[in-house]
């Protein structure tokens, strides 16, 4: 093999440093092997691994580009590269690659620290780190609430549950999220969401919020923590609650759906998914009627939830139809997955409760919001210092990307 070259060039970053360098290359006739580059606050740093033509001409391609380095201000440095070298790092290509998303308010030292000292301790390589979120500005009067995400590509072989585990006891101590991801072409092509809808689209759970107007507003929300932390089996709970709703007027539903609290992110997430083409589900152990009105509102394609029963304009205390539970959950993102066409590798289940459980562990990407201890431990991935659109961090999605 020829002589093998790393040329770091670095500096004030300006158009045409690339095409320069790279064209005093192709005046030799030298291979490119590999070429990195990244712009962090308007430094270059270029990479550029080249197999020279020979020994006699290495010495005047490399002259050339220290010439021209210096002629448009940037720093270069010559690294040779061994046989042995150059062989053992084609050989880990076939290492498998994970990504690791670090969502944070604001984004530390010490956070990045943690998290690639976990990366060493297990001895990945790590490829590539990019900043997804947008430019932070220094004061702190700025528009929205803060969020700061950062991207870690790394590779080689790993024990991911020892992994995350490690990963979830940092993220307790920091007040961070940490996912962990194969690198798969799933990752790149999701193209399904399915979504909570209590405690995860809105910030309350309608039943309470209904239950507060009947006045048994205290009874319900025991039943509905209790069931949520997984202590109550859910049809139970459910049925025990909804029968304490009994008499209520309907015209409460529309009174309490006008006052329901978005979450935080939530219209943008949508807004993002549907202009990415994605089809998006509310998969909810709530009432059809508010699923309904969070259709509307923000552009959902499937809704499935409990009918309420009404009859002379009161509820009745029952639900018509089959119970959404957590198993009904998980067979309703498969049928909306087949009907779509979409393997269930290609789909994204987001929730809070335990009888979500079933439905993220089915999905392709099962996400944990703002979840009661329980879930948060079972899930592979979870959300909960920032607000519902850091999903779009675990696909990969910039800020700078919105349409």
């Amino acid at each position: 093999m020829k002589e093998v070259v790393l040329i770091k060039v670095s500096g004030e970053d300006k158009p045409g440093v690339t095409a320069k360098i790279t064209g005093i290359l192709a005046q030799y006739g030298v291979n490119i092997l590999d070429i990195g580059q990244a712009e962090i606050h308007d430094n270059l740093s270029l990479g550029i691994l080249a197999e020279m033509p020979g020994t006699a001409e290495s010495a005047s391609v490399l002259k050339d580009v220290l010439f021209r380095s210096h002629e448009l201000g940037m720093s270069v440095r010559f690294t040779p590269v061994s046989t042995d070298k150059y062989n053992s790092w084609v050989a880990a290509q076939g290492k498998p690659r994970h990504i690791i998303t670090l969502l944070a308010r604001k984004l530390t030292a010490e956070h990045i620290a943690r998290v690639t000292e976990i990366v060493a301790h297990y001895e990945l390589n790590i490829d590539n780190i990019s900043r997804l979120s947008g430019r932070i500005p220094l004061e702190d009067e700025q528009q929205g609430p803060n969020k700061a995400s950062v991207e870690f590509s790394v590779r080689g072989h790993v024990d991911q549950a020892a992994m995350r585990a490690e990963f979830l006891q940092v993220s307790s101590d920091l007040g961070v999220d940490i996912a962990m991801q194969a690198d798969s072409p799933f990752r790149r092509n999701r193209r399904l969401v399915a979504f909570d809808m209590d405690s995860t689209l809105i910030e309350a759970e309608v039943i309470d919020e209904l239950a507060i107007e009947a006045g048994v507003g205290e009874q319900v929300i025991a039943i509905t923590e209790s069931a949520m932390r997984g202590e109550i089996d859910f049809n139970e709970s459910f049925q025990r609650r909804v029968a304490l709703l009994k008499g209520l007027d309907e015209t409460v539903l529309a009174k309490v759906a006008a006052r329901l609290p978005i979450t935080e992110g939530a219209e943008r997430l949508v807004s993002t998914l549907k202009k990415l083409g994605y089809k998006t589900a509310i998969l909810s152990g709530g009432f059809q009627y508010f699923g309904q009105f969070l259709q509307q509102k923000l552009g959902i394609d499937y809704v499935h939830a409990n009918e309420l029963e009404i009859v002379d304009g009161k509820v009745t205390g029952n639900v018509t139809g089959t119970i959404v539970n957590g198993e009904r959950k998980a067979y309703l993102l498969e049928d909306i997955a087949k009907s779509e066409g979409i393997s269930l590798e290609q789909t994204i289940a987001v929730g809070d409760g335990a009888n979500d459980l079933p439905m993220l562990s089915k999905a392709g990407l099962g996400i944990a919001f703002r979840a009661k201890p329980l879930v948060r431990q079972n899930a592979e991935q979870a959300i909960s210092t920032l607000g519902l659109d850091g999903v779009l961090y675990l696909l990969g999605i910039r800020d700078r990307d919105e349409i």
